[in-house]
């Protein structure tokens, strides 16, 4: 049990000695992207390969004969389209291998583990250029890691390798260097904005909760991470769950809250077995609970898992989920902070700003006003996703461009590519073009043109991308998850799907776009929550920055992409045709004629778009018309 101060600072000691001890340390990548590609195959492989090696001692112990090997499990480890990934660490040193195979690990082990040799060909390479070290990867190198840092270096369940890294250290002086309103103070000071999208202040937050004349309080965590193509927090709770708990808790030590909630997302089941993990052995140990490291500090904490709702995400729709009332948004005053969960005061705040919080602390809101810009400080972690050659978790200071993230960071676009746009904030976000590229991403930034930085998803789209129906699958998506309970955004929004629907199908007129963009107004202006607000932001941003093949859709029945079904043109190429009639036995509605070995032709009257003739043509005759 860590009863109190010396105690912690005891094993954080030992904890240090024994990570100190190994000879080798094999992290293998067990975030949810590289389970799915199949790293827990490496892992066994692995645990396999060190039991029956000669020589070597696998026990968490400081070792006296034999080689002193560790196989761990990590975070991620960021280059998510490269798994599952494999880190080889001796001391300060390590080796990044990617796409590892099972067969792969004996010759990794002999080679990087037993030996000072690396296996060249599962390094990261770009420009024909190998990297054998994580922080020379520029996909790595160009980042600032700082809620991210211990994701892929350190065993993401193990409570000693936290403390070890330094892990409640800042709680540790939260609780007996500071008092509850100088923490408030310091986070305030610091600057630290809600990452889950709004952007408020999270010190403000705080200062509204502790001044509230009610005294009992909740800390609550947002992890329902619902946009498409976002894994950020899920990646932080999955990753590094004690860094988000201690946040968590030096939250409550500042606002006197003796309970805390963690809502995730139903579809994270590793982030909610890697928080029940961490909170189980936080409670065995001492450092939740009542009388944390022997003080009057109370705090327990409980997981909730979410509904599937994206409108859980809303905090007024996640503290009613929380008490097993259905999730839907209020009319506001009172706000949260005033009377959220059970109608009490609440801090409410994301999984990323919860952890930021124990670096604030620890070093202070000068040191965290270093990065980012003067009105946004910090760093923003992003999933970059798409049309885009690295995609992965990354972090960058506030301020960083897009120019910067997509084509440094990213290493540009897929095949060679031209860029279009990219989506930031997923449904509830806007469209960036070429002509923002060097904008600084940040909150107030970000917002002059029509977008937001949101939770911090980037969709890379490129040349190929039709703008109508990118508009068309983030309505659909926000119509199906509105709660109902407001006009606006329940009737609103299916209006403005209903016309999409209608332009992709080559029967739109020009009216419907003033139809859109004046329904769009309505539903931002009047939804009641901020999810309704922004659900319009897809569509009147590309109604704004690609009006055109809005028209040509209307006006000629022209997708430019070639993307809209009902805009495809099929036609068979007499030179390649050979007339093996398998295009028209296919065609469901005898659309196609001909006569054996002769070229056939398709009637573009009968039609129907469906393009079963080109996916049955063997000799690539069959193809859209530009």
């Amino acid at each position: 049990m860590i009863q109190n101060k010396e105690a912690l600072a005891q094993v954080r000691e030992e904890a240090k000695q024994t990570l100190g001890s190994y000879d080798c340390r094999i992290l293998v990548c067990s975030g949810t992207g590289c389970i799915a590609t199949g790293s827990e195959k490496i892992y066994e492989k692995f645990l396999e390969i060190t039991k029956d090696a000669p020589g070597v001692v696998l026990e968490f112990a400081p070792h006296e004969q034999g080689a002193h090997v560790g196989v761990k499990k990590t975070g991620c480890q960021g280059i998510c389209e490269l798994g599952p990934l494999v880190r080889i660490q001796k001391g300060d040193q390590a080796i990044q291998y990617t796409k590892v195979q099972p067969e792969d690990c004996e010759e990794i082990f002999r080679s990087s583990v037993q030996g000072d040799e690396v296996v060249e060909r599962l390094l990261y390479k770009q420009n024909d250029v190998s990297y054998k070290r994580p922080e020379e990867i520029p996909f790595i190198a160009k980042q600032t890691r700082l809620v991210l840092e211990n994701c892929g270096r350190f065993d993401a369940e193990s409570l000693d390798e936290y403390i070890a890294s330094g892990g409640f250290k800042a709680l540790e002086k939260a609780m007996f260097e500071m008092s509850p309103d100088e923490i408030i103070s310091e986070v305030d000071k610091s600057g630290l904005r809600g990452r889950g999208g709004g952007g408020f202040p999270a010190g403000r937050k705080w200062q509204q909760v502790a001044r509230q004349k009610e005294t009992v309080r909740y800390v609550v965590c947002n992890g329902d991470e619902g946009d498409p193509g976002a894994f950020m927090d899920g990646s932080v709770m999955e990753g590094d769950p004690y860094r988000l708990i201690e946040g968590m808790m030096i939250a409550a030590y500042a606002v006197k809250a003796a309970d805390g909630y963690i809502y995730v997302r139903a579809e994270y089941p590793m982030s909610v077995k890697r928080l029940r993990h961490a909170i189980a052995q936080l409670e065995e140990r001492g450092l939740l609970g009542d009388n944390i490291l022997g003080s009057d500090f109370c705090f327990h904490m409980h997981i909730n898992r979410g509904a599937g709702a994206f409108v859980c995400g809303e905090g007024s729709a996640l503290t009613a989920s929380i008490e097993g009332n259905r999730g839907m948004p209020r009319v506001k005053p009172p706000r949260t902070v005033e009377k959220g969960l059970w109608e009490k005061p609440t801090v409410l705040n994301n999984v990323e700003t919860y952890a930021n919080v124990p670096k604030i602390v620890l070093n202070g809101a000068d040191w965290y006003r270093g990065y980012g810009t003067e009105g946004s400080p910090g760093t923003k972690t992003f999933s970059l996703t798409g049309s885009i050659q690295n995609t992965g978790l990354i972090e960058v200071p506030m301020g960083t461009t897009l120019r910067e993230i997509i084509f440094d960071i990213g290493g540009g676009l897929k095949g060679g590519a031209k860029f279009k746009a990219v989506q930031i904030g997923g449904p509830s976000g806007g469209c960036l073009t070429e002509e923002h590229l060097d904008v600084p991403l940040d909150f107030d930034s970000v917002k002059k043109y029509g977008a937001i930085v949101g939770s911090g998803g980037l969709v890379v789209m490129d040349e190929h991308t039709c703008m109508v129906e990118v508009a068309r699958f983030f309505m659909s998506f926000t119509q199906r998850e509105s709660c109902g309970k407001c006009v606006p955004c329940r009737e609103g929004t299916k209006r403005m799907l209903e016309i999409l629907e209608k332009i992709v199908a080559g029967k739109g007129t020009l009216e419907d776009l003033d139809r859109l963009e004046e329904l769009g107004e309505m539903v931002k202006n009047m939804a009641l929550c901020g999810l309704g607000k922004s659900a319009p932001l897809p569509v009147l941003s590309t109604l704004r920055l690609f009006r055109k093949e809005y028209e040509e859709h209307i006006v000629d029945h022209k997708c430019r992409a070639k993307v809209c079904q009902a805009m495809k043109t099929y036609v068979i190429d007499p030179e390649t045709c050979k007339g093996c009639s398998k295009c028209a036995k296919n065609c469901p509605v005898g659309a196609i004629t001909g006569e054996l070995k002769k070229p056939f032709t398709i009637d573009p009257q009968k039609c129907i778009h469906c393009g079963a003739c080109k996916e049955n043509c063997a000799f690539g005759a069959v193809h859209i018309e530009d």
